[in-house]
């Protein structure tokens, strides 16, 4: 099944990244109150945990820096509620996959089956080790279609994330050096240019890079070394493997069924970059 835990994050990623790439997310997180994106990205993603200490959400979030979650939680639901910014967080998500996707899509009997199957996967996967996904899951699943779709995948990525956290673990790979890893792998150079990390102080990164250098990861010039590569290619396969679960209450012909219904949904969101 792991073949279709990452033909399924294929297929399913581009729905989620609206949330994170197009605008109607952030106007509603700042038509709250939120100061600025970050705040409404912390307040809004960790807010299903509920009212948990900074130090909870860098754990659970795992690949931010020491202080980063700090500078937004709790303050940024001192006046707004953790369910206010998760309300707009589903509301602009969708209000983005709708306009993209257009009323032809939104309006299909394809989005529809595609919403319940989605769901139906999200639903049913054990929670033991999962803590954002679990989180997500007592979280009312909404009755619009394409907010029920938008928070199915949503669901999935969280699950797949908490999951590679453990394969991240499991291969000693901090949250910071994991980036380091994701940017090599896409053929960022230097790594520290990649922009989840470029804003680090430069003695922190170079801290980063010298101890991944001491386990052989990267080479002299910071490049991946024969034995990185195949780090990050172990990790990358460990997390499809931990991602299956879902979709193993699908039958072979409800996947089916769901990879042709997503197909033309993803395409829309890609074309537009999912913004």
């Amino acid at each position: 099944m792991t073949h279709i835990a990452r033909r399924m994050y294929e297929l399913l990623e581009p729905i989620c990244l609206v949330t994170y790439m197009a605008d109607e997310c952030n106007q509603e997180l700042a038509a709250l109150g939120h100061r600025n994106y970050w705040d409404g990205y912390f307040a809004s993603r960790a807010a299903p945990l509920g009212r948990v200490p900074a130090h909870v959400v860098h754990a659970a979030f795992y690949n931010f820096a020491d202080g980063e979650a700090a500078r937004h939680i709790p303050s940024a639901w001192e006046t707004i509620t953790p369910e206010a910014s998760l309300a707009a967080r589903e509301r602009g998500s969708a209000a983005s996959v709708r306009r993209i996707l257009g009323a032809e899509l939104t309006g299909s009997a394809g989005l529809v089956r595609a919403a319940d199957l989605t769901t139906k996967a999200a639903l049913s996967a054990p929670t033991e080790g999962r803590v954002m996904y679990a989180a997500l899951r007592t979280v009312a699943v909404p009755t619009d279609p394409v907010a029920r779709l938008w928070h199915s995948a949503n669901m999935l990525r969280e699950h797949r994330g908490d999951g590679h956290i453990a394969a991240l673990l499991g291969a000693r790979i901090g949250g910071i050096e994991a980036h380091v890893l994701s940017a090599l792998a896409n053929g960022i150079y230097p790594p520290e240019s990649f922009g989840r990390i470029h804003h680090l102080p430069k003695r922190r990164l170079a801290a980063v890079m010298d101890g991944l250098r001491e386990r052989g990861i990267v080479d002299a010039d910071g490049r991946f070394t024969d034995a990185g590569r195949e780090t990050q290619q172990r990790i990358e396969a460990l997390t499809d493997e931990l991602a299956a679960p879902p979709y193993d209450a699908l039958s072979p012909a409800e996947l089916d069924e769901l990879i042709a219904e997503l197909q033309p949904i993803t395409a829309a969101l890609v074309a537009a970059g999912s913004q």
